[in-house]
């Protein structure tokens, strides 16, 4: 019996069973994806599922990549009743946190400014274009339609947040069912070991939520071909080699935060992990503009999560957000 959301997979299996490196992967991904849908139902899938499908139809839409806001427009002015269904039903996704996106005019201010961390890593990447690529930890696919943009030849992401798939169909229902960018419900786990078949490979605020980092860096390394470049931004500390900041409890009001290292010791982590040339090419501090409460998502963002008398440091006390840029190769 086929899942209800089979539909979103049906081109990505049919390339994966077709092109020899990723086969591995296409025999496992039907029962991975009937064990998330059918062994695992979430309780707001139905609701997200409602949303989804009250989304008007758009005749003749089409698909911006490249600018700040992932835009999908219409070549004719949409009445006012398509409006206000098309706002209901991306009103009933949120909340919106990496983005933002442009719906035909309707605005959705993410919680992160993600276009900004965009602009921080694209200089300094290998061009994308023709490129296979894996994004770990998507979010809702922001970035994947921006590597999309930059001319990858296939982009798949896993993230296991169902109302992040909900919000990246939402994205392809218009811009086309066609197009060679995936969003599958799994965890770097599900993904084959030493699949060795991606050119590049992302890892954008994953690695702090990892118990055992190393791992997840090795499992990274697996997935690329000789040569293809890993990509990973993380929270690290200011400190010497060998220096690691553990959290006692929460970091940031978040409980699943496990180690923070200094760039130095995460540089000896990815040389320890097989990969070569590891080098860091941005520092940046995490702004409340870059991060905060919007219209598309009420609930508490960066200022909540900070001393409110010190900027520079967490409500737990621990120095405030530092994120980095690491560039390798496998």
């Amino acid at each position: 019996m086929p899942y209800p959301q089979h539909i979103f997979f049906q081109e990505l299996q049919q390339f994966m069973q077709s092109e020899p490196g990723f086969a591995p992967w296409g025999e496992l991904l039907d029962s991975q994806l009937q064990r998330v849908f059918l062994e695992k139902p979430h309780g707001d899938m139905q609701r997200w599922q409602d949303a989804f499908d009250a989304l008007p139809e758009i005749k003749n839409a089409s698909a911006e990549f490249c600018q700040s806001a992932v835009g999908i427009h219409s070549p004719e002015a949409l009445t006012q009743e398509i409006h206000q269904q098309l706002n209901a039903s991306l009103r009933g996704l949120m909340p919106w946190r990496k983005g933002p996106f442009d719906f035909c005019g309707t605005y959705i201010d993410t919680e992160w400014r993600s276009d900004w961390k965009w602009e921080r890593v694209l200089p300094h990447l290998q061009p994308l274009k023709n490129r296979a690529i894996l994004d770990v930890g998507c979010g809702s696919g922001y970035h994947m339609w921006r590597m999309f943009g930059e001319g990858a030849r296939r982009v798949i992401g896993v993230d296991p947040s169902r109302l992040f798939l909900m919000q990246f169909e939402t994205v392809k229902k218009y811009a086309g069912q066609n197009l060679p960018v995936n969003l599958l419900p799994l965890g770097i786990e599900d993904v084959p070991a030493k699949l060795k078949c991606f050119d590049t490979v992302f890892s954008m605020g994953v690695l702090y939520h990892r118990r055992s980092p190393i791992d997840h860096l090795t499992d990274l390394h697996g997935t690329l071909r000789s040569g293809g470049e890993l990509v990973l931004e993380t929270l690290v500390i200011d400190g010497k080699l060998g220096e690691v900041l553990m959290p006692e409890d929460r970091y940031a009001m978040m409980r699943n935060v496990w180690f923070l290292p200094s760039v130095d010791t995460l540089l000896l982590w990815l040389r320890r992990a097989g990969f070569k040339n590891a080098r860091c090419v941005d520092l940046n501090q995490t702004s409340l503009d870059e991060q905060r409460s919007t219209d598309w998502m009420q609930f508490n963002s960066l200022r909540e999560f900070l001393d409110p008398h010190d900027i520079h440091k967490t409500a737990e006390g621990y120095p405030a957000p530092l994120r980095a840029v690491i560039l390798a190769e496998a």
